[in-house]
């Protein structure tokens, strides 16, 4: 198994593909949340995956914002209960330092998650929201 970071100008169109239908059978198949995935952000994110032989264990994207944070999103596992999650998102935060130099780290986080999140050192920093009618919370990593 291995992390592989590109920016999606170095991703295959097999690469691409894998990651799309990962996600899309984590937030729409699994989570009976049909949305819009594709939002245009792909093309200024890096991405993120743990891979083993070909298969995508856990994914996330990341990019600067504006403001001088990092953000992490699309945040999946496609195994759970064998710490792929805490792997993703201990590289996630070490690719962001690296790549972006941020003040912090930003995340919008499905609230049923908030624990793990706070493992990686992330605080609540809003009022649970609704996206796609999924319960959520804005969380920040301070660097």
């Amino acid at each position: 198994m291995n992390f592989i970071l590109k920016n999606f100008d170095e991703l295959s169109t097999k690469e691409l593909y894998e990651i799309l239908k990962a996600r899309m059978a984590v937030f729409v198949v699994e989570q009976s949340c049909p949305y819009q995935d594709i939002d245009g952000n792909d093309y200024t994110s890096h991405h993120l995956w743990l891979e083993d032989n070909g298969t995508i264990k856990a994914y996330l994207r990341l990019f600067k914002m504006e403001n001088g944070m990092a953000r992490l999103g699309r945040i999946i596992t496609t195994e759970r209960g064998k710490g792929y999650g805490a792997m993703l998102i201990s590289e996630g935060i070490t690719s962001a330092k690296r790549l972006f130099a941020p003040y912090a780290i930003y995340i919008e986080a499905q609230s049923y998650a908030i624990g793990f999140y706070e493992k990686a050192g992330f605080k609540v920093c809003s009022e649970p929201f609704l996206d796609d009618g999924i319960p959520h919370v804005k969380m920040i990593l301070k660097i």
